[in-house]
């Protein structure tokens, strides 16, 4: 049985970037749906081993990789936003950065044009691609679609519509721009120097 992780800030201090009405129906309602729902899909799946009854077993691996993606790109996201104080990328992603895209505001505005023309329900991540040695920038869909396998998510940007439509409505570039003042990229690093060891 997977938990929902907590929060780590209260649920009004994204504000005025992220308000509190969204981040309480985006973590207590939605995110926990992604949960409660993974563990339903766990418990089919062991009744199916132990019965050896593998008829849906399809669909319980699809809603499975749906479902589990959901939570882990969830996490990511709420973990990667903080209350609006002064962070940036530490000198080693940085460097990272600019090497692979040239410069940070070149990488900055890769990722909000990125961010800007997600299909339907998606999300915009930066990643680190292990076989290639170096970041990209994907966008995927439904948690769990268009991927590069092996990739290792260090930023996401939530773009399905309730993660900002009661807010910002169909204003998605502003709602990507408050984005750049809420990352934290101190967990950013955090995440860039596990995967660099």
């Amino acid at each position: 049985m997977i938990k929902q992780k907590e929060l780590p800030y209260p649920l009004d201090a994204l504000e005025p970037y992220y308000n509190r009405e969204t981040l309480d129906i985006h973590y207590n309602i939605l995110y926990k749906g992604y949960i409660d729902n993974t563990n339903k899909t766990e418990e089919k799946l062991a009744k199916a081993r132990e019965t050896n009854h593998f008829e849906n077993i399809k669909c319980l691996e699809k809603d499975l990789s749906f479902f589990g993606s959901g939570v882990i790109l969830h996490e990511l996201f709420f973990y990667n936003m903080g209350p609006a104080i002064p962070t940036s990328p530490d000198n080693e992603l940085m460097e990272q950065i600019q090497k692979d895209f040239g410069s940070y505001d070149s990488f900055k505005q890769q990722f909000t044009e990125s961010s800007k023309v997600v299909e339907a329900s998606g999300w915009n991540l930066l990643v680190w691609v292990p076989d290639f040695h170096k970041l990209e920038i994907l966008q995927c869909e439904k948690h769990q679609n268009l991927t590069l396998w092996g990739c290792i998510p260090l930023l996401v940007l939530d773009m399905w519509e309730h993660s900002y439509f009661l807010q910002y409505k169909t204003k998605r570039p502003e709602y990507i721009n408050a984005f750049w003042n809420i990352v934290n990229w101190n967990e950013v690093n955090k995440r860039y120097k596990q995967i660099k060891k």
